[in-house]
C-alpha cells in the first residue's frame, strides 16, 4: 500500500480513541498537543488517563466499543488487541467516512502515525509503511542528534522572515532561499544571535534592511 505523506490541522477537530492503555495514552497527548478534540472510548484507564478525565480535557465513555460510535469523528484511533474490534472499527470507518488507525495493525488502518521530531514549528516524520515501527523510531532518535533545539529558533526567524518579505512584496525563488539557508546562518542561530541571523537572512534574499 502507498502512503501519501500529509500533515493535518487537528485545532478542534473530533477525534476519539478506542482503548485506555498505554498505547492509548500515547495517542491521546499526541491529539491534545496539537489542539484535537479528543474522547476515549474504554472500560478503564490508565491514571494519567483517568487524570485528563478528571479535569474536563478529554470525554470518557467507559464502556466497550459500540457500533456507531464513530459518528461524528474525523479520526478514529484503535489502541486494543481485540482483533475483532480493530475489524469492526475498520469497517465502519470506510462505510461511515471516518479515517481510522489501528495501532500495529497496518491492514486495517486507512492511515499510519510516522514517528515524529519537534522542533518549535519544524516537524521531521519517519514512516515505513507501517511495516516497522521500531525502524521508524530508530532513525527519528539518529535524526534527534541532527537537529538540535536550535531548529526551533531558525524555524522562528524563517518564518519573521518570510512574512516581512511578503508585507515587502518581495518573493525570492526556491534557489536564492535554498543559498540562503546556508552553515552561516545555523552558526549564528546556534551561537544566540538571533537578531544577526534575520539580518543576515534578509540581505542573502536581497532585501534592504
Amino acid at each position: 500500500m502507498g502512503y501519501y505523506p500529509i500533515l493535518l490541522d487537528m485545532a478542534g477537530r473530533p477525534c476519539v480513541v478506542i482503548g485506555g492503555g498505554s498505547v492509548a495514552e500515547r495517542k491521546v497527548e499526541g491529539l491534545l498537543d496539537v489542539g484535537a478534540n479528543v474522547s476515549i472510548i474504554s472500560p478503564g484507564l490508565t491514571s494519567k488517563l483517568a487524570s485528563l478525565v478528571s479535569q474536563g480535557t478529554v470525554r470518557h465513555i467507559a464502556r466497550q466499543y459500540r457500533a456507531g460510535d464513530l459518528d461524528g469523528h474525523d479520526l478514529a484511533f484503535v489502541a486494543t488487541n481485540d482483533r475483532e474490534v480493530n475489524e469492526t472499527v475498520s469497517r465502519e470507518g470506510r462505510e461511515g467516512g471516518a479515517w481510522v488507525n489501528v495501532a500495529d495493525d497496518p491492514d486495517h488502518c486507512d492511515f499510519i502515525v510516522p514517528s515524529v521530531l519537534r522542533r518549535g514549528d519544524l516537524v521531521v516524520a519517519v514512516a515505513t509503511g507501517g511495516s516497522s515501527p521500531a525502524l521508524s523510531r530508530a532513525i527519528r532518535e539518529e535524526l534527534e542528534g541532527h537537529f538540535t533545539e536550535d531548529y526551533a529558533t531558525l524555524a522562528e526567524i524563517v518564518a519573521e522572515v518570510r512574512r516581512e518579505l511578503k508585507e515587502r512584496s518581495l518573493a525570492p525563488g526556491a534557489e536564492a532561499w535554498q543559498k540562503a539557508l546556508n552553515g552561516d546562518l545555523r552558526r549564528l542561530v546556534r551561537d544566540g544571535k538571533e537578531e544577526e541571523a534575520k539580518t543576515y537572512l534578509l540581505k542573502r534574499l536581497g532585501a534592504e534592511i
